[in-house]
């Protein structure tokens, strides 16, 4: 496995709650982090291929149907397309 190193900044009271959270799980702090950059890499590319495959051979016919029974009424106060 190769490494790469990036220099990170963070906000003072991340680092030092993240630095509290590696502590307590007994693992140095850049451990910590990578762990968790690899769990939010893990959930959005999980989240992106569930999406994708929802929405595999979706044409829009179904939204078009929805849309076309709107009732055709002026939007209530507030309600308005800004123009």
């Amino acid at each position: 496995m190769s490494k790469a190193t990036y220099p990170l900044k963070l906000p003072t009271s991340i680092k030092d709650a993240a630095a509290r959270l590696a502590k307590e799980d007994g693992v140095s702090l850049n451990q910590w982090i990578a762990a968790a950059v690899a769990e939010k890499v893990g959930a959005v590319q999980t989240a992106a291929a569930f999406l994708h495959e929802r929405a595999d051979g979706a044409t829009g016919e179904g939204l078009h149907s929805f849309l076309a029974r709107v009732p055709d009424v002026p939007a209530q106060a507030g309600d308005e397309l800004a123009g």
